[in-house]
């Protein structure tokens, strides 16, 4: 399949989360604490910036993942930079995610 797995979800926790247990169900955890860590910071700052950064990179993430080639690619990057052994390799491996994650979190921002 070429395409996106689903179509992309609302900005929104449980509509993000739906699309995690889609896409991602094995990150259906770390969703769940990234989401209780953001609320947490919000109460304990009086600010819905770490809400709105959470659901910034949570969005970007699956946007990653609705797209099985480009997850495959972005997760092989994350892989590869945690096995290299020299640090050359590795930032070029890590430069690989970044620019993955950029282009998806662009992609999110422009809907």
């Amino acid at each position: 399949m070429n395409g996106p797995l689903i179509p992309c979800s609302e900005r929104s926790p449980g509509a993000l989360r739906a699309a995690c247990a889609v896409v991602a169900p094995q990150l259906l955890a770390a969703y769940d604490q990234a989401k209780d860590q953001a609320l947490a910071e919000a109460v304990e700052h009086g600010s819905l910036s770490p809400v709105h950064a959470y659901l910034a990179h949570w969005a970007a993430l699956l946007e990653i993942e609705r797209h099985p080639e480009t997850a495959r690619a972005y997760h092989r990057a994350e892989y590869l930079a945690q096995i290299a052994t020299l640090p050359e390799e590795a930032r070029e491996h890590l430069a690989k995610v970044a620019a993955i994650y950029r282009d998806a979190a662009w992609a999110v921002r422009a809907e």
